[in-house]
């Protein structure tokens, strides 16, 4: 069994999938387009949502992370609800992500020593993705 995060974004998937692959330095995603999806009996695709990305994914830290974008019309409710955790022993390698991933964001916590961790931190990235650092 495994568990994996799925991200939906609105429209601007492939922008996600291309700054993350370059942030944590992955090979060149593989994009299923929702034109590329069978049809479906009884049921029309818009326009719009033909070349927006029905499924993608990338191996960040070892773990699968998913990613698609939304029917046009499907509400996307941004929230604090989630985050993902990047717990690693290199220091030098979190605060590289950190930098990358806090461009254009909101730093919620600058990475510092805690009671937990010798250097932990938070942010929330431009597109709108919670993320927490953690040095193991």
């Amino acid at each position: 069994m495994a568990l994996s995060i799925y991200l939906n974004f609105q429209g601007n998937t492939e922008e996600v999938l291309q700054a993350y692959a370059k942030i944590f330095k992955l090979p060149e995603p593989k994009i299923t387009r929702f034109k590329d999806l069978k049809p479906m009996p009884g049921m029309t695709m818009p326009e719009e949502l033909l070349n927006q990305v029905a499924h993608s994914e990338l191996e960040i830290c070892g773990d699968l992370v998913m990613f698609s974008d939304v029917f046009p019309g499907m509400p996307l409710i941004a929230g604090n609800n989630m985050s993902i955790m990047i717990g690693i022993s290199d220091e030098a390698e979190i605060r590289r992500l950190y930098e990358a991933l806090s461009e254009g964001g909101k730093v919620e916590m600058p990475l510092m020593e805690t009671e937990w961790s010798p250097c932990y931190g938070s942010l929330v990235d431009k597109f709108g993705i919670g993320w927490q650092f953690n040095l193991c």
